[in-house]
């Protein structure tokens, strides 16, 4: 059997109030409120968690979901893991829409990092109200010939070296030499 993706169902996060979620990705990022279910036992493991699921358009069939638990724990992240890691990134159209996602943001008390470079995509992060970090990028105009820069033998030598080594082979230390270059010897922290 060849087991083949169609595209990704749905994401699913935690959340610590799902009502604030909602409409924090509604005022923000205009995401609607297209589903909820909600039940007392997990109908997966059969055990007793009571939760919120709740579904919000990501656009274009995507969808990003959020469970709020209130019996468990207080949530938390994994503190081994830099921030800038784990992360939920979002496509806009161009440079005009990110700035405008930026502006908007920023008008509604949300502090953004970035315009950040990444040579084939430009993005800005952010956190939501429950601490996840979000990314909107728009591809870049050059994304396909840089893009084609990258052979199929040269990301697998990447790969070999990097898991051999641990450290960064620099094959396409050109999509962030501008963003990076222009930083020397400063630390840089967001990716």
């Amino acid at each position: 059997m060849t087991i083949q993706i169609e595209k990704i169902h749905h994401v699913a996060y935690r959340c610590k109030d799902a009502k604030e979620t909602v409409e924090w990705y509604k005022k923000n990022l205009n995401m609607d409120f297209i589903l909820a279910f909600a039940e007392d036992y997990v109908p997966s493991t059969k055990a007793f968690d009571p939760y919120m699921h709740l579904f919000l358009d990501a656009g274009n069939g995507n969808v990003l979901a959020f469970f709020e638990l209130p019996t468990q724990p207080e949530m938390g992240r994994d503190e081994n893991t830099p921030k800038w890691v784990q992360h939920i990134a979002l496509k806009v159209k161009d440079r005009a829409a990110l700035l405008e996602a930026k502006a908007h943001l920023e008008a509604n008390g949300v502090e953004v990092l970035g315009v950040t470079n990444h040579g084939i995509f430009h993005s800005i992060y952010f956190f939501d109200p429950n601490g996840h970090r979000l990314e909107l990028a728009y591809d870049d105009e050059a994304a396909p010939e840089k893009i084609a820069l990258i052979t199929e033998d040269m990301k697998h030598e990447m790969l070999e070296q990097w898991s051999k080594t641990k450290r960064a082979p620099h094959h396409t230390h050109f999509l962030h030499a501008s963003e990076l270059d222009n930083n020397a010897g400063s630390a840089k922290v967001d990716s």
